[in-house]
């Protein structure tokens, strides 16, 4: 896709009040961005433009980020991965950032949201999207509060609106907001080991409790729509109430945010706006299809985003293993999209090697669902890389690997020399002992009659 092309698409619905894809899929209308969905996941237009009408496909596209390249996250598709960047209090540089975003794509992203809290956010921003071909996500509430001085007490739904339409206007495709989280669920709250592990969620309740005022981003959603409305921007409803450990899990609080989130998703979809809905967290394997079937119930088939979820609370280090294994299951009962975690889970800020470990940990989880849901096409590089390896063909399967450069580099610790890429064995087997080649060899020396005989 050559690089802002999206202007000219752009520049046919100036004058639309309204320029979501959801706006236009309600009325038949197949967007040049629909068409592109349709062309990568090898799909028909007319069922992309369906899915999108149905509200179980979102593009996030924004006006303004015109070298992107469209992408859909719903059941009909691929599974899709996103990838968490951001600089902290502690440790902010622009230029590291955009080496994540980098590093994101190169292994494999679709989406990447800039979770940034500390430095310039709004140069971060700026250079995160302009080198970003894929959609950006982020979690307004971060810079609503960066904005008043990290004073959550200071918090007015003024400056909530005005860093939404500023966000907006700058190319981002879909903000988080913690938006289904109501004063009325505190005492749910009060009964959990962990309490709120959302950054979002937490800083809400604050400002809910101080003020014993309801949710502002609630009381406010219509508003909150408008500004999605002129830039198609989707909404990915938040899950402030996640639960941050297995004891937690599939609890009253959770559950009873996600009833909120369904009425919501059902108010944005009205308005024209994508939305998808975002869950848990920390959940036991065996609770995983539940907590899928309980969000297509209440949601009415929105797509749902998770994170994770971990299924035990024990991995420290291995995070992105332990979430991975749920992610894969989430994926295969229905999940669209899969929120990567990275091995500094909980541990501290990831730098490029975490992100990569991460996303391949998720790209791994996504592709063994694809299969398992019996995707067309999904198996097609599984079968390449076999008859790759039994033709000993090395350079082959390093193009097919997930991660090609992880596998040439393991492959050439032990056999470094090029003549070593053609060689009928690796270090592990070495000459002798290799299955194959043995298979081989028993094939080629016995005619068909002895071997059935």
């Amino acid at each position: 896709m050559s690089e802002n092309i999206r202007n000219s698409w752009i520049q046919r619905r100036v004058y639309d009040n309204i320029k979501t894809q959801l706006h236009y899929a309600k009325r038949g209308i197949i967007t040049e961005e629909m068409r592109y969905v349709a062309n990568i996941e090898g799909l028909s237009e007319s069922l992309i433009c369906e899915e999108v009408k149905r509200g179980r496909l979102i593009i996030p596209a924004n006006i303004n980020h015109t070298n992107l390249e469209p992408m859909g996250i719903g059941v009909a598709t691929r599974t899709k991965i996103n990838a968490n960047i951001g600089s902290s209090q502690i440790v902010e540089d622009i230029g590291e950032e955009v080496e994540k975003l980098c590093t994101s794509i190169k292994y494999g992203a679709d989406t990447v949201m800039d979770l940034s809290t500390g430095g310039d956010l709004d140069k971060i921003r700026v250079e995160i999207i302009k080198a970003s071909s894929v959609p950006i996500g982020t979690v307004p509430m971060y810079q609503i509060l960066h904005d008043v001085k990290n004073d959550v007490l200071k918090l007015d739904i003024d400056t909530m609106l005005s860093v939404l339409e500023k966000q907006a206007k700058q190319g981002v495709s879909y903000f988080t907001i913690h938006c289904g989280f109501l004063l009325s669920h505190m005492p749910f709250v009060a009964k959990r080991k962990m309490g709120i592990v959302s950054r979002g969620g937490s800083l809400m309740a604050s400002w809910m409790l101080h003020y014993h005022k309801e949710n502002p981003f609630y009381e406010h959603f219509d508003e909150i729509l408008k500004i999605c409305q002129k830039y198609d921007v989707s909404l990915s409803l938040g899950d402030s109430l996640r639960p941050g450990c297995l004891a937690d899990a599939s609890d009253e609080a959770q559950f009873a945010e996600l009833r909120v989130l369904g009425e919501l998703a059902k108010r944005a979809y009205d308005a024209d706006v994508q939305v998808m809905i975002e869950g848990p967290g920390h959940v036991p394997l065996n609770q995983i299809e539940r907590n899928v079937e309980l969000q297509k119930q209440y949601c009415n088939e929105a797509p749902f985003y998770v994170l994770g979820p971990l299924v035990t609370d024990i991995a420290a280090g291995y995070d992105h293993i332990a979430s991975a294994i749920g992610a894969c299951v989430a994926a295969w009962k229905g999940v669209a999209m899969l929120c990567y975690v990275t091995p500094k889970e909980h541990l501290g800020l990831p730098n490029a090697k975490d992100v990569r470990d991460g996303i391949l940990a998720y790209k791994i989880a996504a592709h063994a669902a694809d299969i398992a849901r019996g995707r067309v096409g999904a198996r097609d590089r599984d079968d390449e890389m076999s008859d790759a390896r039994y033709a000993f063909d090395w350079n082959r399967q390093f193009e097919l690997a997930l991660d090609g450069d992880r596998a040439r580099e393991f492959h050439d610790e032990a056999l470094p020399q090029e003549v070593f890429k053609d060689a009928e064995f690796c270090s592990m087997c070495g000459p002798k002992f290799c299955s194959y080649k043995i298979t081989q060899d028993i094939f080629k020396n016995y005619k068909e009659g002895e071997l059935e005989s």
